[in-house]
């Protein structure tokens, strides 16, 4: 068994209610998440025979009824979620200098499981070929924007998958991250169940190829708000409409020649903001939205 293994699953012993089936699931994720997600979208070929055995699997386990779709769907969103993160906040999770344990988050991660933040070596970073885009038949590019951040996940992806995947130091993390934003694409922490019940990766996500953005356009809650809405300053709008063209959550549209938000939609991510050559977008904290994931703000009320 490699090294990176083995530190995962006497992790998962140690982890109080952290069951043999969540290591099994925990491992299966790691080592075959091309498979794994490409299941979950539709894309993969085994779709349709492992699909409906993984949903049954997951009922039983969430202790719910696997045939019914809206709970499974429900159960499922509530053990694997991500929470959107604008730029400067993903940076900041990618350039953390000290270990941190901040546990049961609920106001900034709102589901009943994962939703720790337990930063260990938080230096030790893996880019990953992203498993969404890779299972898409026309996927966007760059493939390599998934970010694993921490011990034991950085270790346990890289020794499974040495030819998609490479080490990489915080500053790249950084650019890897700028760069994404500047094609338009979403910053989401990702929390699962199976992986030690707290934060592991951030994924830099497109409307076209990510499948948890698909999930939450069907209405599967697998994808929190970033504590965050989009503001309009209808003095300096001009109606161009680029914000509407690039907003991810189709939360921006024009009315009577200025951008309207639709804050139910809004989901902060924060990507009109840079785009508007008039300055007229900026981000503000709603508390209907819950709070940011802003670790060092979090690290200092813990302190």
């Amino acid at each position: 068994m490699r090294p990176g293994t083995r530190a995962f699953l006497r992790e998962s012993r140690r982890l109080p209610g952290h069951s043999l089936f969540d290591r099994i699931h925990g491992y299966v994720y790691a080592r075959w998440p091309y498979l794994y997600i490409g299941v979950g979208t539709g894309e993969h070929a085994l779709a349709r025979v492992l699909g409906p055995i993984a949903r049954w699997v997951l009922g039983i386990f969430s202790g719910g009824r696997g045939d019914e779709a809206g709970h499974t769907a429900a159960a499922f969103a509530d053990s694997y979620h991500g929470k959107a993160v604008p730029l400067e906040q993903a940076t900041q999770l990618v350039s953390v200098d000290e270990e941190i344990d901040l546990r049961d988050l609920e106001h900034v991660v709102p589901y009943k499981q994962a939703r720790d933040i337990v930063l260990k070596n938080p230096d030790h970073i893996v880019v990953l070929d992203c498993p969404c885009r890779a299972s898409r038949p026309n996927p966007c590019e760059p493939l390599d924007v998934c970010l694993i951040v921490g011990e034991p996940f950085a270790s346990l992806v890289a020794e499974h998958h040495p030819g998609r995947s490479r080490w990489i130091e915080p500053h790249e993390a950084v650019a890897i991250l700028r760069a994404e934003d500047e094609r338009g694409h979403v910053h989401h922490a990702f929390f699962k169940d199976a992986m030690l019940q707290r934060f592991y990766a951030i994924c830099n996500c497109c409307t076209c190829c990510c499948g948890a953005m698909q999930a939450h356009r069907t209405g599967v809650p697998m994808l929190a708000p970033s504590g965050y809405v989009s503001q309009v300053d209808e003095g300096l709008c001009v109606g161009c409409g680029l914000c509407v063209e690039v907003c991810p959550f189709d939360a921006l549209s024009l009315k009577n020649g200025v951008a309207a938000v639709d804050e139910v939609s809004c989901m902060g991510c924060g990507v009109c903001v840079p785009r508007c050559p008039q300055d007229a977008l900026a981000l503000h904290r709603d508390a209907s939205k819950g709070d940011p994931l802003d670790i060092r703000k979090l690290t200092a009320a813990d302190a």
